[in-house]
């Protein structure tokens, strides 16, 4: 039995083997032996140990090989089997084991794979486990990389500017001083921009924008996300910020609320505040503030100005290419600005056109034609000089008034009264006038030295005065004049000084050498530099050199290391104001002779002597109380005024009294002092302030001559009052302001007009004032062929001069002196040193308008008066002239018959003479109506006497 079961097992054993399936069968509980392959059966996988046909089936006693035993050849007999029997008691499955390990194939080479289905089981728990340890490690990173956000936000977001100010945000713009009819007079500005609201900006500066900044800008939320690890890619790679990825949005927050550094800090707010800006703001909200915010070259914000400045038009109006063209210079202002790059710019634009075709905000054709439209830029206006700087002065200190600081982020418009044409006249006719006095004196260039030089000033130059220096040297090379003032050396740039150098000569040829000139300091004068002295001597040192030395304080001042600047200062100044008589709009106004920004403006601050100007008022408010009239006779000799001796700028003058109108004609001091010691200083002090006189006034007899202070502004205005019949108002110059938003500012409530003088008295006044003009020291004004009523004025050694006048439509002061008051020099007054420029801007003024007489008022008479007495003509008088009076105001009594003269003169004057003063054993001088005395000049007064006593018995002025 034994036999025949071990010949079973072993005949099994033998089947398997041929079967091609060793050592495999239905007992395997591993089942890792092959079953049985059917003929039909698809070839074994190449994974799978191929069999080697020529290899013998083994025996089942056979060991199984080990990994190192060498292969068997094809040749050698299979191994013997085991000769043990086989116990019958030994269980199949531990036969059947041994048999399948005896029967398992043996390739050459390392031992084969496990099978398909235990390596796959494998395979996938070790995936598994470590998909899990993957899972866990990503997990943990995201946890903590959303921490590492959390943590820097809040960082970052500590210190942040709020977005909020955004929706109410004002950035600087220009405010435009206008005069009367638009003309820009000036700007005022920290950033030249003017706001514009999106909805007038034309779609194709948006498009040209869109395209060339940010064509998503629609579609996205603020941040280019893309772009953004683009360019941190490459900034890494270079390892510093060469690029950038910002959003219109970006831009906003970078321009607006950050700064523009290139760092990852500052790149990290910026992407925090742009969402947050995409949230509060819509994104046409967003665009506005980018197209009004940028920067275009040339000191230009913003759209609007960049195309005023490179068109000279509104953006309004651009077209295509010209927005291309704006859009193209934000990439680099200082590369691709038409004006610095006309090449570069051009290319520029015609990539952005591109761009708005590629990106199909724009056809072929339109692009075509653009590229094809030639770049017409407009002419540049910009200039040091302007036509009114005192006006843009003024007008900002008024804005400031009104606004407060608001005024300094700019946007207003404020239209002035200013008339553009006779702004130029003026300033014309001043430089002119200034001129021509400059070449009365040899003020210009070459200045030859010459044997009387005044004497140069001594000592250590200080503050904003005019010193004498000597010119020392010249440098053609760099244009300048070297000039010593005192213990300084300095140096003059001719550049600065084409008033006295309009040929243009060269330092060398236009001064000579110790040529005393006028200087001043520009900026403050420098500290002296004081330097240690000797600490040894030579022994062969002179010995009165040695006690000086030794006499010497340890330290004496050195000569700055630099010459210190200086400015020419060769002439007078002038100044002009010109308002209109019925509108009382200040139409010019001119404070010196050049037109600088920042320059002294003259006619407003410079408080300077009006000399015999001023006798107008006196007259004027004796007219007005009654105490005076045309005819009244005037005392004109010095002798005659008690307490008070003034003296008359022509000698010819004061031998006999004269009518008012004469006196005031020939402007003899005496005369106007004795009229004011009869209407009282004081009335003629608030007379004056009535009627626009605001700087203050001293009431004593010297005020007849104008000895105190005021400005040419006051005088224009106060003699506008006269022209006016007898009211005053407030001058005005700023008319109205507009803010950015549009709505026009409230201007400070104008007082109200006041009536000072009745109309019959203002044109008594007036009549008298013609008198100046047509037989008087003004005679150079009836050229004008208009009439003209006025007064000059002459101060002391012609310090200040004056001419103050109107016609009926405009009334106009103008001054002439030194800022040192410095005398003009002999034969300079009123007449020849103001009149002219008077005369020239009248006369430019008046092109277009008719000519006109003053209007007679009701309330005026005319009667014939005896010239001599100013008493009522004798019937059928031959000399007798016509005279003006206020109604009730003219003479009653009639003129005595030359015997009656003839017997005053022996023995008194009459008391029929209404003011009659003359002096002892003096009569009545016979005179024509309004002309001066056979043989003698026209007398210009009034030279700022000392401040005089104050008379007694003054009357009570009568209300204004």
């Amino acid at each position: 039995m034994r036999i025949a079961c071990a010949s079973v097992h072993g005949d099994d054993v033998m089947a398997s083997e041929q079967s091609g399936n060793p050592g495999g069968n239905d007992n395997d509980p591993a089942r890792r032996a092959d079953p049985p392959r059917p003929a039909s059966e698809p070839p074994r996988r190449a994974s799978e140990p191929p069999r080697q046909v020529s290899e013998p089936p083994r025996q089942v006693s056979e060991p199984p090989r080990r990994a190192s035993e060498p292969p068997r050849r094809a040749s050698e007999p299979p191994a013997r089997r085991s000769s043990a029997p086989v116990r019958g008691s030994e269980p199949p499955q531990r036969i059947s084991t041994a048999a399948r390990t005896a029967s398992a194939p043996r390739l050459e080479g390392p031992p084969p794979a496990p099978p398909d289905d235990a390596a796959g089981q494998d395979r996938g728990a070790r995936i598994a486990t470590w998909a899990k340890r993957i899972g866990i490690a990503l997990a943990a990173l995201l946890v903590l990389a959303a921490a590492s956000v959390v943590l820097v936000v809040r960082h970052y977001e500590a210190d942040l500017p709020s977005t909020r100010e955004l929706k109410d945000y004002r950035p600087p713009q220009v405010t435009r001083i206008l005069a009367r009819d638009g003309t820009r007079l000036g700007e005022l500005f920290t950033e030249r921009r003017t706001v514009v609201r999106i909805g007038e900006i034309p779609n194709q500066v948006k498009l040209a924008t869109l395209a060339a900044e940010d064509a998503g800008f629609y579609e996205h939320a603020g941040l280019n996300y893309l772009g953004m690890l683009r360019a941190l890619a490459v900034n890494l790679r270079s390892t510093q910020t060469r690029q950038g990825a910002s959003t219109i949005t970006q831009q906003v927050v970078k321009n607006v609320l950050l700064t523009p550094d290139r760092t990852y800090k500052r790149k990290a707010r910026e992407i925090i505040l742009a969402r947050r800006i995409e949230q509060e703001l819509t994104k046409d909200e967003i665009l506005e503030l980018y197209l009004n915010k940028i920067y275009f070259g040339h000191g230009r914000y913003g759209v609007e100005e960049a195309s005023r400045y490179y068109f000279g038009k509104s953006v309004r109006d651009v077209t295509l290419a010209e927005a291309a063209l704006l859009v193209a210079v934000v990439k680099g202002p200082s590369v691709y600005s038409p004006r610095a790059n006309l090449e570069r710019a051009v290319a520029r634009r015609d990539f952005v056109l591109d761009q708005m075709h590629k990106k199909g905000f724009a056809d072929e054709v339109q692009v075509e034609q653009a590229k094809r439209e030639p770049v017409v830029l407009a002419i540049e206006t910009e200039s040091l000089a302007e036509l009114a700087p005192e006006v843009v002065s003024e007008a900002q200190r008024v804005l400031r008034e009104v606004v407060g600081p608001a005024a300094q982020q700019g946007g207003y418009t404020i239209t002035t009264t200013i008339d553009p044409a006779m702004q130029a006249a003026a300033r014309a006719a001043v430089r002119k006038n200034l001129d021509a006095y400059a070449k009365r004196h040899k003020l210009f260039g070459p200045l030859a030295r010459t044997k009387k030089e005044p004497p140069p000033f001594e000592g250590t130059p200080a503050g904003h005065k005019v010193f004498r220096g000597v010119v020392t040297g010249a440098d053609d090379a760099r244009g300048t004049l070297s000039v010593r003032v005192g213990t300084l050396e300095g140096t003059v740039a001719l550049r600065g000084a084409q008033r006295y150098n309009p040929n243009g000569l060269a330092p060398s040829k236009f001064a000579d050498v110790d040529k005393v000139v006028r200087v001043s300091l520009i900026g403050p004068a420098p500290e002296p530099v004081v330097e240690a002295a000797a600490t040894g001597q030579d022994e062969d040192e002179d010995a009165a050199d040695g006690e000086a030395r030794r006499a010497a304080p340890s330290g004496s001042p050195a000569k700055p290391a630099a010459p210190v600047p200086l400015r020419l200062e060769l002439g007078p100044e002038g100044a002009l104001v010109a308002i209109d008589v019925r509108t009382r709009e200040i139409v010019a106004l001119v404070g010196g002779y050049e037109a600088v920004r920042g320059g002294l403006d003259r006619a407003t601050f410079a408080r300077r002597q009006p000399g015999s100007t001023f006798k107008a008022f006196v007259y004027g408010y004796g007219i007005h109380a009654r105490t005076l009239t045309p005819s009244t006779i005037l005392e004109t000799n010095p002798q005659a005024v008690a307490g008070y001796k003034p003296q008359n700028h022509d000698e010819s003058e004061g031998q006999s009294p004269a009518r008012l109108r004469e006196a005031l004609a020939h402007s003899v001091n005496v005369a106007a002092v004795s009229a004011m010691s009869r209407v009282g200083p004081s009335n003629v002090v608030a007379f004056a302030g009535a009627l626009g006189i605001q700087s203050k006034l001293g009431a004593d007899l010297s005020l007849a001559l104008g000895a105190y202070e005021v400005t040419p502004r006051e005088m224009a205005a106060a003699y506008a009052s006269i022209a006016a019949g007898g009211v005053y108002e407030l001058p005005v110059l700023i008319t109205k302001i507009v803010g950015p938003g549009g709505a026009e500012i409230p201007l400070p409530p104008r007082p109200p007009a006041r009536r000072v003088m009745e109309e019959p008295e203002a044109y008594v006044l007036t009549s008298l004032l013609t008198s100046v003009v047509q037989t008087g020291t003004a005679k150079q004004a009836r050229s004008l062929g208009r009439p003209i009523a006025g007064k000059t004025g002459t101060t002391n050694q012609s310090k200040d001069t004056w001419f103050v006048g109107y016609s009926t439509d405009i009334a106009c002061a103008v001054w002439t002196g030194y800022d040192d008051a410095a005398p003009l020099g002999k034969g300079e007054a009123g007449a020849t040193a103001a009149l002219p420029a008077f005369v020239d801007f009248m006369k430019q003024a008046h092109v277009k308008r008719p000519v006109a007489d003053f209007p007679v008022p009701s309330g005026v008479v005319r009667v014939k008066i005896d010239p001599r007495t100013g008493l009522l003509a004798r019937e059928g008088q031959e000399d007798a002239v016509e005279e003006v009076f206020v109604a009730g105001t003219e003479p009653a009594e009639e003129a005595p018959v030359p015997e009656a003269d003839a017997e005053a003169a022996d023995g008194g004057a009459p008391e029929e003479l209404q003011g009659v003063v003359p002096a002892p054993g003096e009569g009545p001088r016979p005179a024509e109506p309004g002309a001066a005395a056979p043989g003698t000049a026209p007398a210009e007064s009034e030279h700022a006497p000392e401040p005089g006593p104050l008379p007694t018995g003054e009357t009570a002025p009568p209300p204004f």
